[in-house]
């Protein structure tokens, strides 16, 4: 890695412990240290998605105009602001400003970064620059919020504000570390003739392939990640009798899996065509879903059930791990020159739809409804091997299989071993 990729990853890990520190507590805060109640609590959580969704359409034009550094610096502003507002805040307005400000913050930093590892990175690297990212986003997740458990106590509003202190300055380390980064020059538009907004979107949503893979990425985002502190975690306790320390070290087995697995599959996953990679995630999942029917069944004993409930978030672990280093190259490779960044943006907005769905339909339907919970998801698994399946069809070989072509063009000379071949 370069001087700015080792920066940029840098800036991923600490991006998630600090989001690590006060997202698991949020709820408690607001409902029960704060004294706001649950109605005001759930809308603070609302309100980060429904932030991210408004600024996400604008953040990829920026990107695309101004650069991703500019655009993410004040991203790690706003939420550092947003985070120290929140840990000051004792009304039900100041709340809800502050979390909005802190949901924009988070949501333009995830295409920025994406964007600023696309333009340090080529067509080699990208997959495994990817997939390091996602390694490091998980594992400051899990540090930040093993530390922050340690340090709050729901008796002591100050203990919040130290924590929603230290994340705020967490993100201006960032600052920091981001303001030294030198990226590389990568074409812009304004190297080219100015377009309108509408202009970028009707090109993009004009890319058939690339509308395919948000469809796709929908129900990805929707049977996944939606689910996992929501729906599946209803089912859980009220169909299979889980109890909220095995959720916990659930939650733990899918982190853990991620960590230990990430590399391990990254060079199956590089020999294979990306369809084929993300078909097979949708299979993985499927089996998921079918092992936590077997959770909720009650025929076995408690410790099965609690195994089986465990196991099935570890299998989601292993299809996360397999996407991470597939889905956002790809996403990348699909991008016109200078247009990565409104392409990251618009996937970003789809996982944000997705995440501010999933948990809307999944939580009622997993608390009360079982049996069919569990089959809707299990077909929307086998719903992602069918839609992957004709993705591939749309991409080209380099799309598509990018390591194929490049071995096929260093055994024809093309290429000197070691040097990367020109982008398609």
């Amino acid at each position: 890695m370069g001087a700015a990729m080792r920066r940029i990853h840098v800036g991923n890990a600490l991006s998630a412990f600090g989001l690590g520190f006060t997202v698991p507590y949020l709820y408690v805060y607001v409902a029960q240290v704060r004294g706001l109640g649950a109605m005001t609590a759930g809308l603070v959580l609302a309100v980060f998605a429904v932030a991210a969704l408004i600024v996400l359409p604008f953040a990829g034009r920026a990107i695309v105009r101004r650069g991703p550094l500019p655009v993410l610096l004040v991203a790690l502003v706003t939420a550092a602001v947003g985070a120290l507002g929140l840990g000051l805040s004792g009304s039900a307005a100041a709340v809800l400003l502050s979390a909005s400000a802190l949901g924009a913050g988070q949501a333009v930093m995830q295409p920025a970064l994406a964007t600023m590892i696309v333009d340090c990175s080529t067509m080699e690297t990208r997959s495994r620059a990817f997939a390091t990212q996602f390694f490091l986003q998980n594992l400051g997740l899990g540090v930040g919020g093993l530390i922050g458990g340690h340090l709050v106590d729901p008796t002591d509003a100050g203990s919040f504000t130290l924590l929603f202190s230290l994340e705020a300055a967490m993100f201006l380390l960032l600052v920091v570390v981001m303001a030294t980064v030198r990226m590389p020059h990568s074409p812009r538009i304004t190297d080219a003739p100015r377009q309108s907004a509408r202009a970028g979107w009707k090109e993009l949503l004009g890319n058939r392939a690339m509308v395919q893979l948000c469809v796709l990425g929908f129900v990805l985002f929707f049977a996944c990640y939606g689910q996992f502190e929501s729906g599946l975690s209803a089912y859980g306790v009220e169909a299979a009798g889980i109890s909220t320390s095995a959720l916990g070290t659930a939650l733990a087995a899918n982190t853990l899996v991620i960590v230990v697995a990430q590399f391990a599959v990254l060079r199956f996953v590089e020999r294979r065509k990306r369809s084929r990679v993300i078909a097979s995630v949708g299979l993985i999942w499927a089996v998921a879903w079918a092992v936590a029917g077997y959770a909720g069944l009650g025929n076995g004993s408690q410790t099965m059930a609690t195994a089986a409930f465990i196991s099935t978030y570890a299998l989601f672990g292993l299809g996360e791990a397999m996407l991470s280093p597939t889905l956002a190259p790809l996403v990348a490779d699909l991008a016109p020159t200078g247009m990565a960044g409104q392409y990251n943006s618009a996937f970003a907005l789809v996982k944000q739809l997705a995440l501010a769905v999933g948990p809307a339909v999944g939580g009622p339907l997993g608390a009360s409804l079982h049996a069919p919970y569990i089959v809707v998801f299990l077909l929307f698994s086998l719903g992602i091997t069918v839609l992957a399946v004709r993705l591939g069809r749309q991409l080209t070989e380099v799309q598509n299989h990018p390591s194929a072509v490049r071995s096929r063009v260093v055994a024809q000379g093309g290429a000197a071993a070691g040097q990367a071949p020109a982008h398609a």
